[in-house]
């Protein structure tokens, strides 16, 4: 097809937005009834995919009463906030709040869009009657394995001494690695040291046996406090194959993560529909890459699935899949992995690509319904190239490093496009910040 029919097709079926409350009425009637909002992002540090997620979670909690927002984030981490949006928590304010995001990249959650939506759903929380549930935030991810064991072992010495004490032997497992857990799966990986997977098995094994000897305890709280405490358990469970694999292949490490955000998210969905009415409802916040199909991409070709296929397979039509995307403008993302952070340039989308398909559109926001056979699911049904920047950008390196072919409309089921955007501030600028963007005159070229 023609781009300038393909132009066309997109303009017919998109619904601009201009910054008005109701920029996302067509958006809340495509989700209908859906228990799973998934928003994703095109990169880990875009200002405007941040704050309009926000906007749009908010209209969820307050006018379809989801009752989570699940982040890729550590689990621990993430509680924290979670503990203090509910009033839970000693920490003050927001930004204490999100101090427990300190692995690399503490950008991603510790930025003022962040700060803002924690704040936000902390007040949002306040305004509920005590008998309501709380909205909560969670983390679905795996990077916090001895993280994770602290937790453990920090409610065990509450619940159970004796059990704490078992726990203490088996996790010792890991203790010659100094809280390295790449050093951790390199070892293992090489054969230079032995497996810690039986003890993490077996220590998850016992505490659901105990389950529920530990649910008599702390009241009200028990229920909770024992799903954090096995959840961390399953963490370090899964984070220990996912180290002790990472070195054998990336598909393998791959769908080990997002299997295990996959089953996070779905034991959360069950925990808290346990307090509720009716099925609890959550929104997910993570990159496009973990929820767009992973079936209608390359990679997937070669054999990785992720959070949206997975999702779309347990859960069917009560999932919708949200990508968002950008022309140009400048991201805050790092060189290389555990580097500062900087505000880079993002150079004008490659020919052929979607995002410049939506450029020359020439509209500046607008959002594009994906479901059903309509005008622009025809025009962009063939598969094109897609960008997908993570924590670390390489413009030099620009389509080996943040391509992929993908089919758009089998991938998603509306696309946010935000046509030039901004990096997100982080809420701690280091002097590598201000100096990483390039100048205009930065080249564009392949």
């Amino acid at each position: 097809m023609k781009s300038e029919s393909v132009n066309k097709a997109i303009g017919s079926s998109a619904t601009v937005l201009t910054g008005a409350d109701t920029d996302y009425d067509s958006l809340l009637a495509l989700i209908g009834d859906a228990r799973f909002v998934l928003l994703g992002e095109g990169s880990h540090g875009t200002r405007e995919f941040y704050r309009e997620r926000a906007r749009i979670t908010q209209r969820l909690i307050t006018e379809r009463h989801f009752t989570a927002v699940a982040v890729e984030a550590d689990w621990p981490d993430a509680y924290r906030v979670n503990r203090y949006v509910c009033n839970q928590s000693d920490d003050s304010n927001a930004e204490q709040a999100l101090g427990g995001f300190k692995r690399f990249p503490t950008w991603m959650w510790r930025n003022v869009e962040v700060l803002d939506f924690v704040d936000w759903l902390h007040d949002y929380n306040g305004t509920l009657m005590p008998q309501l549930p709380k909205v909560g935030f969670y983390g679905l991810d795996l990077y916090s394995l001895f993280t994770s064991i602290d937790e453990v072992l920090h409610y065990l010495d509450k619940v159970d001494p004796e059990a704490a004490r078992r726990a203490r032997t088996r996790y010792a497992c890991f203790d010659h690695f100094r809280k390295d857990s790449q050093r951790y799966g390199h070892a293992v990986g090489i054969g230079m040291s032995a497996s810690c997977e039986e003890a993490v098995v077996t220590q998850l094994r016992e505490l659901h046996v105990q389950a529920e000897k530990y649910l008599q305890h702390n009241g009200a709280d028990a229920t909770d406090a024992f799903f954090y405490a096995r959840q961390n358990a399953r963490l370090v469970m899964n984070a220990e194959q996912y180290y002790r694999t990472m070195f054998s292949g990336r598909v393998s490490s791959w769908n080990l993560r997002d299997r295990h955000m996959t089953e996070t998210l779905d034991a959360l969905a069950q925990h808290l529909s346990h307090a509720l009415p009716e099925p609890a409802k959550i929104v997910v916040w993570a990159h496009n890459s973990h929820l767009g199909d992973a079936r209608a991409t390359e990679v997937g070709q070669l054999g990785e699935w992720n959070v949206g296929q997975l999702a779309r397979q347990l859960y069917g039509e009560r999932v919708v899949l949200v990508g968002f995307t950008t022309y140009q403008g400048t991201v805050t993302a790092a060189s290389d992995w555990d580097a500062p952070a900087q505000r880079k340039r993002v150079r004008p989308a490659l020919a052929g690509s979607y995002e410049e398909l939506f450029h020359q559109t020439g509209i500046a926001r607008f959002m594009l319904p994906l479901r059903g056979n309509n005008q622009a699911t025809q025009a962009l049904s063939q598969p094109h190239l897609e960008r997908a920047i993570g924590v670390i950008y390489l413009p030099e390196t620009e389509r080996q490093s943040h391509y992929f072919h993908a089919n758009m409309p089998q991938q998603f089921d509306a696309i946010l496009h935000f046509d030039e955007t901004h990096a997100v501030k982080p809420l701690e600028l280091g002097s590598h910040w201000e100096t990483g963007e390039a100048p205009e005159t930065f080249p564009v070229g392949v």
